[in-house]
């Protein structure tokens, strides 16, 4: 494997970055994960503006839009893959202990590796824990991940992919890594990014081709939902079967399957829209 290492490829064993890393100590840092198809990255100039959004959301330089275009065509050049799950490490760079930035700079990693196409419809738990989303970090694609790894931990033991967070509201919000949208009456439904979720890539590209509305929604709406699917990067729209204890017979329904399509449709015509 070769991995973009601060300005140049390093093969896998010498791609190091400082064990003082901000990013490492504190999680301060912002990230990217793209999905590559035949070593072409997908909606590549959406997700640069989320991660020059998110580094400035946490007060981090903006990245060089310019070098994280060469760092993925060279990591991508030099890792072959048919499907490939490619992420944009931006951090704090090396920096004193403890929560003060130091002045060597941001740290700057590219990598990619393999991905597999998902099923087209898949289990998810809901979980106890809330998104704060009037936090410091709301609605930032930030390294600090350690709450969506225990909330994943927990979808995995009980036989579900992804677990589904409410906010301090108990209004509707976001999976670990994916959005959410679910179908009520016939119509297509998203909650809003004041509720503290991420402005997924994927998601607003459903929104502007299925026409998908935004909603203020209650936790409850899943018990009610018609249908229920995510997306994310490399889920692209997937079709929810069972949510806790309830299952959606069916799944993908109507209204998931021909956002199903017409997602597959325009991602294939236009690898950056």
């Amino acid at each position: 494997m070769r991995i973009w290492v601060n300005g140049a490829l390093r093969d896998a064993d010498d791609a190091k970055v400082s064990v003082l890393d901000h990013g490492m100590t504190v999680g301060d840092g912002v990230f990217e994960t793209l999905k590559a198809v035949d070593g072409l990255p997908f909606a590549l100039d959406r997700h640069l503006a989320r991660l020059d959004r998110s580094a400035r959301g946490l007060g981090l330089p903006a990245p060089d839009a310019d070098e994280v275009r060469r760092a993925c065509a060279a990591v991508l050049a030099g890792n072959p893959l048919p499907l490939g799950r490619l992420r944009i490490t931006w951090t704090g760079g090396p920096s004193p202990l403890g929560s003060e930035r130091g002045a060597a700079g941001p740290t700057l990693v590219v990598a990619v590796g393999p991905a597999a196409r998902r099923p087209d419809s898949t289990s998810v738990v809901t979980v106890p824990w809330v998104r704060n989303e009037r936090g410091a970090l709301a609605g930032l694609k930030s390294t600090s991940y350690a709450e969506n790894v225990v909330a994943l931990s927990r979808a995995r033991e009980h036989g579900a992919t992804e677990a589904l967070f409410g906010n301090t509201r108990d209004r509707l919000c976001e999976g670990t890594g994916s959005n959410v949208f679910v179908v009520l009456g016939g119509e297509l439904l998203t909650p809003p990014l004041s509720s503290g979720c991420l402005a997924g890539v994927t998601r607003r590209l459903v929104v502007e081709w299925t026409g998908a509305r935004e909603a203020d929604l209650p936790l409850e709406v899943l018990d009610e939902a018609e249908e229920v699917f995510l997306t994310s990067t490399l889920r692209d729209v997937q079709a929810i079967h069972r949510i806790d204890e309830r299952e959606l017979a069916g799944a993908p329904g109507p209204v998931t399957a021909k956002a199903m399509r017409l997602f597959a449709e325009r991602a294939a015509a236009d690898v950056n829209p």
